[in-house]
């Protein structure tokens, strides 16, 4: 059976009781797609079915360790990675800059052909991870599907919040699965669950409700949304009641926005401004100009000129 022991998030019953079957079965396909929003708990109950399938063939105790810290000798965890000072990073390293572009690039994917090709040293099956999914370049993407329909004595899982930017061929070769949001009531309730001096400070500040509904059904962006509040200067904080209608205003406060904030701290403050503005006006206009602000910033396309453009278009609109 599949144990989520993570108290930080939610578990979506459906999917462990379809993996739980799948393990049951002990018939394994050559690939899975696990697919839902961000934060959902995607990857966390991945590395549990990974070990679970690992157990059916030792009995080490150590496995999920192993695999964590990606050293079990059947297990390859692939990721975005970028270039850091003409070296190629992977996202968890230490020296990682979320303000840079981040992609899986064909040397990974033919990494996993060398992988699978050796024989299995503690399990049956070799198994694959491959983390957000949908950052594969072009050339990784062909390259994936064709190593997809070699029979091998490969498991892949790949995690993606973009199901859309996959090959259909790749999407083809895998069984699919789900993750869904969750309800407002339930990430209400997981809330109180994990109130803790954070939660009670930031009630006191803004409306939780304004947060809830930031974070799409996803209790994992709830807890991020939590930490990132705290983390907001006071100067931003109370300068969030938009609309702003003095120029030199929105010409501050986007200077101080670009400066202070990280690029994801940025998409989360349009993502709260934009539900507070869709709760007070319902101006699908002023949606629109916020949904290409958050493209703009996800893309680093100037974000100091992309905040002031957003902001002087909302005063106009509303």
């Amino acid at each position: 059976m599949i144990d989520l022991k993570n108290d930080n998030l939610l578990i979506n019953k459906e999917v462990n009781e379809n993996l739980e079957n799948i393990l049951n079965r002990k018939v394994f396909s050559n690939g899975y797609i696990f697919y839902g929003p961000e934060g959902i708990g995607k990857k966390q109950t991945a590395i549990q079915f990974i070990k679970e399938i690992f157990n059916q063939y030792s009995s080490d105790s150590n496995i999920e360790e192993k695999i964590i810290n990606n050293n079990h000798p059947d297990f390859l965890l692939i990721e975005p990675t970028l270039f850091l000072k003409g070296n190629l990073i992977n996202r968890s390293a230490n020296e990682y800059s979320k303000n840079k572009k981040e992609t899986i690039r064909i040397e990974q994917i033919r990494n996993i052909r060398t992988f699978i090709a050796q024989k299995s040293i503690e399990s049956e099956k070799k198994i694959i991870l491959i983390v957000d999914a949908e950052l594969l370049n072009e050339a990784a993407s062909n390259c994936l599907l064709k190593t997809l329909e070699e029979p091998t004595n490969g498991i892949f899982i790949l995690l993606t919040s973009r199901l859309s930017s996959l090959l259909d061929t790749i999407i083809s070769r895998c069984q699919l699965i789900r993750f869904k949001s969750f309800s407002y009531n339930q990430l209400e309730i997981f809330i109180k669950n994990n109130s803790d001096a954070s939660i009670l400070n930031i009630e006191r500040q803004v409306n939780l409700e304004d947060l809830i509904n930031s974070a799409n059904g996803s209790p994992g962006k709830i807890l991020n949304h939590i930490k990132m509040w705290n983390e907001l200067p006071d100067e931003i904080k109370n300068n969030l009641e938009f609309p702003m209608k003095d120029n030199l205003e929105i010409l501050k406060i986007s200077k101080i926005i670009t400066e202070d904030l990280e690029i994801d701290q940025q998409v989360f403050l349009v993502n709260f401004i934009q539900n507070k503005y869709w709760k007070k006006t319902k101006n699908k206009e002023i949606i629109k100009i916020l949904e290409n602000l958050k493209v703009n910033l996800r893309d680093l396309i100037t974000p100091r000129l992309s905040w002031e453009v957003a902001l002087l278009k909302i005063a106009l609109v509303d």
